[in-house]
């Protein structure tokens, strides 16, 4: 434990650094979320209409034209994000020395996404912890982002917030049973959220012919053939009904999929992401 500790320590500047260039890359500055309601600051003057009482309306704005108007507040009701990383080995995978594990870019993703919306006010943690706000809650998302041991991860949905949101990142290459009852769970629950598939584009071209032996990352499966080509087509058509899958479970709670590939650039996925969590608002 001591040696996975300070391994650990280790990893974290390295992390924090890439992950707060990356949501600096996304966006600069705290962002506001465009929308009436709540809060202290300034959003917009519109016209009044029946319904306004008097003391809404702004007198010296409506003194400058010939109707009244109404100075509205940017809404400011924070919401609880919870995050999910897959810890399983299968995260693990990396197709080339020069390319991310999806376990990182996985990690990566999370914590610029957990900063980008700590710094909007909101409160995010990891599934089985409160969301919590506040910058000083960045390097607990980043300590608790760890490894697991099985091959294939399930999602946690424990910790998530009644009508709050929540972010799923895994490769989803596994069995969808934990995942279709994580997904009931929070829709039970009113949250909206977000299925953020990672692949290798290895696993998305399967560039393999002749005698490949092809083991899980664990060791626990192992599959050897003579001919790989000749099983591409069958594996892309499975690859394909899988992310049909996923997008079909996401829309069926009001939630969101996407896939990202290790070997495109983390900004447009962290960007994604962002935005359908503001729009699931």
């Amino acid at each position: 434990m001591r040696a996975e500790a300070e391994l650990l320590g280790q990893s974290l500047p390295a992390l924090l650094a890439e992950a707060e260039m990356l949501a600096q890359a996304v966006m600069l500055g705290e962002h506001g979320r465009k929308r009436a309601g709540q809060g202290d600051e300034f959003w917009q003057y519109r016209a009044a209409h029946a319904g306004d009482s008097a003391r809404a309306i702004d007198w010296r704005r409506s003194a400058r034209a010939d109707t009244p108007f109404v100075r509205e507040r940017e809404w400011q009701a924070a919401q609880s994000v919870t995050l999910w990383v897959d810890p399983s080995r299968s995260m693990g995978f990396s197709g080339a020395p020069a390319r991310p594990a999806k376990a990182q870019r996985a990690r990566v993703l999370a914590l610029a996404l957990g900063i980008l919306l700590l710094k909007g006010g909101e409160r995010v943690g990891l599934s089985g912890q409160p969301p919590r706000p506040g910058r000083a809650q960045i390097v607990t998302l980043a300590s608790g982002l760890a490894d697991g041991g099985e091959d294939y991860g399930l999602p946690d949905a424990t910790g998530i917030v009644p009508h709050g949101r929540a972010v799923f990142l895994s490769d989803f290459l596994g069995p969808l049973d934990g995942l279709e009852t994580a997904l009931a769970y929070a829709a039970d629950r009113g949250v909206r959220g977000v299925l953020l598939q990672l692949l290798d584009p290895v696993e998305e071209d399967f560039p393999f012919a002749g005698r490949t032996v092809f083991d899980s990352m664990g060791g626990t499966l192992s599959y050897e053939t003579q001919s790989a080509a000749a099983l591409r087509d069958r594996y892309l058509l499975r690859l394909a009904e899988r992310k049909d899958r996923l997008a079909t479970l996401a829309r069926a709670v009001g939630w969101h999929h996407a896939c990202h590939h290790t070997g495109t650039p983390a900004q447009m996925a962290l960007l994604w992401a962002w935005q359908a969590l503001e729009g699931g608002r």
